[in-house]
């Protein structure tokens, strides 16, 4: 998956530099690669975010625990 976004990133770069003004070559970018990359990489984090929280309350509740 990352080795897709880097390569989204270096066409969308192409494609913002070859535009005619610096203003509509940040807007490129960012619409068509910051932005979209961003909701993508959001959404799919979205099983890592709730394995690190169902990891840190296990890790919390075995501290917590009083000693056997």
């Amino acid at each position: 998956m990352l080795i897709v976004a880097i390569a989204w990133i270096y066409v969308v770069l192409l494609m913002a530099l070859t535009e005619p003004t610096v203003v509509a070559g940040c807007m490129t970018f960012l619409l068509y690669c910051a932005l979209p990359l961003g909701i993508v990489f959001y959404i799919t984090g979205g099983g890592r975010r709730k394995r690190r929280r169902a990891r840190e309350a296990t890790a919390r509740a075995a501290e917590e625990a009083p000693p056997p």
